[in-house]
């Protein structure tokens, strides 16, 4: 059984310089490596996917399941680990719970490995 994902803080997409402006801390260092993991498994990039193409900007969990083929657990075990990298964001309304992309927290990534590329 794969390790969990260590908690990280959340509240800012990415906290530091570019990969590309010189050696990193190992903080640093750790908190775009702890995103990529998130986001190192097909069904979790295939979900983040889905998201962003939704029509609505969201979607619940049993949408999820259906359209990927998976089982909602399975589903929910992925959004979890996406959740503590920051990278999803759920809201329980009534008996569903709906997820959505944080594409801030995703561009601040892609800003972290890549300064040139959202420009």
């Amino acid at each position: 059984m794969p390790k969990a994902l260590p908690v990280i803080d959340t509240s800012a997409p990415v906290c530091c310089a570019p990969v590309a402006s010189g050696p990193m801390s190992d903080d640093d260092a750790l908190q775009i490596a702890l995103r990529l993991k998130a986001l190192a498994d097909p069904a979790r990039v295939k979900i983040v996917s889905y998201l962003f193409s939704s029509a609505a900007g969201e979607e619940n969990s049993g949408e999820l399941a259906a359209v990927l083929g998976l089982t909602e657990s399975t589903v929910s075990h992925h959004l979890t680990q996406l959740r503590r990298a920051g990278l999803v964001v759920s809201d329980r309304r009534g008996m569903n719970v709906f997820h959505r992309v944080r594409p801030d927290a995703l561009q601040a990534l892609c800003v972290a490995l890549d300064p040139n590329c959202c420009i």
